[in-house]
């Protein structure tokens, strides 16, 4: 099994920044290898939808919605990536999740809100 810990969400005005993190860990025996890890975000009454994925073999992907906006680390030593967002809009107020293949098994996270207001 494999947890997953994201942080760093909470409230900031438009135009402001956040830096998530998603952390992962293994829960029983053996190591974890990370295939990919991915993040998403889902706003109230809307469909789960996918930001950003950075995979072993360093390649990122964005969603065209994100691209410039948001920059996703690559896959630290400590099993751990970063979001990295920018100019944000009160259209990003979500709860963003984290994603983390573990072979071929894909894990979810809780997820860390994130909103952006007055």
């Amino acid at each position: 099994q494999v947890q997953i810990v994201e942080s760093g969400g909470g409230f900031v005005q438009p135009g402001g920044s956040l830096k998530l993190s998603c952390a992962a860990s293994k829960t029983d025996s053996g190591n974890i290898y990370i295939v990919a890890v991915r993040w998403y975000r889902q706003a109230p009454g809307k469909q789960r939808e996918f930001l950003a994925q950075i995979t072993r073999g360093r390649n990122s992907q964005y969603a065209p919605s994100v691209q410039g906006q948001f920059t996703i680390s690559e896959i630290g030593a400590n099993n751990t990536v970063f979001l990295q967002m920018n100019n944000l809009q009160p259209e990003d107020t979500a709860n963003y999740i984290c994603n983390v293949q573990h072979h071929s098994t894909n894990y979810w996270g809780q997820g860390t809100q994130v909103t952006v207001s007055y």
